[in-house]
């Protein structure tokens, strides 16, 4: 009779492996204890389109979600590539002048002209980011008009 490798002589069924260990509750690092370290390298640069369409959203973001939209896209890609960071600053220094000309609007519409000066910074809000949307688009470096630079 010949042998099988890995089979119970007696009773000719393989043997069963022990199920893996499980982890009790508490197992893990005892206090104390270094925790591994995990360090981030540097983030990878941006190539050109990737830059341009992120300049591009960072404008036309502007028109829909204020200056939320060219903050995010400032802090996230800002050190990923130049371009990137001087579009997302020269949009987000657009829509905080554009955030003082609504308030400001507001305060006037006590007297009848914050609500002309409203629909004017509303309409540049449009027509300048469209404007700053397109250059970025092309990869032309684009600066508004009268515009408070406050992010440097």
């Amino acid at each position: 009779m010949t042998e099988t490798p890995n089979v119970d002589p007696t009773n000719g069924v393989p043997p069963v492996p022990p199920p893996p260990a499980v982890p009790q509750y508490g197992a893990g690092p005892q206090y104390g204890a270094a925790a591994p370290q995990y360090v981030a390298g540097p983030a990878a640069p941006m190539s050109d389109s990737d830059q341009r369409l992120w300049s591009t959203l960072s404008h036309v973001g502007g028109i829909l979600f204020g200056f939320l939209a060219p903050l995010v896209i400032w802090l996230v890609f800002k050190e990923r590539g130049r371009y990137v960071e001087d579009q997302s600053k020269e949009a987000l220094n657009f829509q905080i002048t554009l955030a003082i000309a609504y308030i400001v609007s507001l305060f006037l519409m006590i007297i009848v002209i914050g609500f002309v000066t409203f629909a004017i910074a509303w309409i540049c809000a449009i027509v300048f980011a469209i404007i700053a949307a397109m250059a970025a688009n092309k990869g032309e470096a684009y600066r508004y008009p009268v515009t408070l630079r406050l992010v440097k």
